[in-house]
């Protein structure tokens, strides 16, 4: 069986990486096949990475950070925050489901250059289209 494919799917620590990959290439403008193309793989391969579904090694993930141009701990950034079953508690773990699109990572850098009460009123506008309530 692959990995990541049985009942308890990719790791998270995979899952994170992957997704730091994705976001950080999408932010840079870059489609999986030009990335893959840099590293020397296929798009499909960059698409495994991603997902977690295959663990990128530690000379890709090196090759992967100078294409970015970024250190190799930014793919890690945000992982080592405080998870359940750590000594702290009930603390919420930290949700890696959410999809990274294009949309999604301009939204998050965009928001930050709005008034308070401008990201107020866009959170309430997303919240009411999620048809989310507040929390």
């Amino acid at each position: 069986m692959a990995r990541g494919t049985g009942e308890d799917g990719p790791h998270p620590v995979d899952r994170h990486v992957g997704r730091r990959v994705c976001e950080k290439r999408i932010s840079l403008g870059y489609n999986q096949s030009d990335l893959g193309r840099a590293l020397g793989l296929t798009f499909q391969q960059i698409q495994k990475y991603e997902k977690g579904a295959n663990r990128i090694s530690a000379s890709k993930l090196w090759d992967i950070s100078r294409f970015f141009k970024v250190d190799v701990s930014y793919f890690f950034q945000g992982l080592g925050a405080v998870q359940p079953g750590m000594a702290e508690g009930d603390a919420d773990a930290f949700d890696h489901d959410f999809p990274s699109t294009r949309h999604t990572i301009e939204i998050g850098r965009l928001a930050p250059q709005l008034s308070n009460r401008q990201q107020k009123l866009a959170l309430e506008l997303i919240r009411e289209m999620a048809d989310r309530p507040a929390e």
